[in-house]
């Protein structure tokens, strides 16, 4: 069993086991994911308010007014964002772009629509 799975990466010992979702080192007591990092950022696909996949350096339009807190105006639907730059921020707002008029911002993909 254990020829199939990946060594320890903190000490390098090859008589690991699966325990859950987590892999186990018996010799040092380290635990960690056995899902790879390849499948955690294939599984973390983003795309828009009509389905499209996003990617960096996009360019969207707002599909919704929006206020902006602190600022006196609104974010009025249809305006473009360009160069896009996708990120797990805080909450739900996945993307992180500088809109004219109101600067660096973070945006939810669910509000955005690809052009």
């Amino acid at each position: 069993m254990s020829d199939t799975l990946p060594p320890c990466p903190n000490c390098s010992s090859e008589y690991t086991y699966q325990m859950d979702a987590l892999l186990v080192c018996p010799e040092c007591g380290h635990e960690w994911n056995a899902v790879s990092e390849s499948e955690e950022t294939a599984e973390a696909v983003i795309k828009d308010a009509v389905g499209n996949i996003l990617q960096d350096g996009d360019t969207v339009s707002i599909t919704k007014t929006m206020k902006v807190k602190g600022a006196q105006s609104a974010l009025k639907a249809g305006t473009k964002v360009r160069n896009i730059r996708l990120v797990q921020g805080t909450g739900d707002h996945d993307i992180v772009a500088k809109v004219d008029g109101f600067g660096q911002m973070e945006l939810k993909s669910s509000i955005v629509k690809k052009i």
